[in-house]
């Protein structure tokens, strides 16, 4: 099940794609079928985060925004790169409020949003069977209370993620246009 907007024809296919959601939804795993499928690379947000964020996470302590800010800029520094040099890219990137959204894609109409949403019984469960990843799920909570659902002027593609990854990979596809 998703509700997508279609690629604004004045903007042309996206060159970047952003996966939002809260930690446990699946936005590596879909994230990196979505950009084999496309032949782009792929960037793993987390991978952005200094020491400090991990240790606090970590320990269970939810990031403030002050936290998010020099991550969120170092991923947009790299968006920018990625236009710039014409690479086409899916990065993974909770992004759960607008104002984080707005640094990451801004006026950049060639940078999409796609959400991936889940019942958060379903996202707690995936977390708990999670052995390599620094995030509790005692911090999922921290999470949805911080998400901040896209609005309709976002123009952001939101799949469910019951189904599986397969399928949610095809129905990016079918909201961006992109074979």
């Amino acid at each position: 099940m998703s509700a997508a907007s279609p690629t604004s024809p004045a903007a042309g296919p996206p060159r970047v794609v952003v996966m939002m959601g809260v930690s446990g939804v699946g936005k590596t795993t879909i994230g990196t079928l979505l950009a084999e499928r496309l032949g782009w690379g792929y960037a793993e947000g987390d991978s952005y985060h200094p020491p400090a964020n991990v240790a606090k996470m970590r320990a269970g302590t939810p990031l403030d925004d002050s936290d998010r800010q020099p991550w969120l800029a170092a991923i947009a520094a790299d968006i920018d790169r990625w236009r710039a040099t014409g690479q086409g890219m899916v990065v993974a990137c909770s992004a759960l409020k607008r104002s984080y959204r707005e640094v990451l894609i801004g006026d950049r109409p060639d940078v999409r949003l796609v959400r991936l949403a889940g019942d958060e019984t379903l996202i707690r469960a995936r977390m708990e069977k999670r052995t390599d990843h620094y995030m509790p799920p005692s911090l999922l909570a921290s999470q949805l209370a911080t998400l901040q659902p896209p609005g309709e002027d976002e123009e952001a593609i939101t799949v469910t993620v019951t189904s599986s990854p397969q399928e949610c990979v095809e129905q990016i596809l079918d909201a961006l246009a992109i074979d």
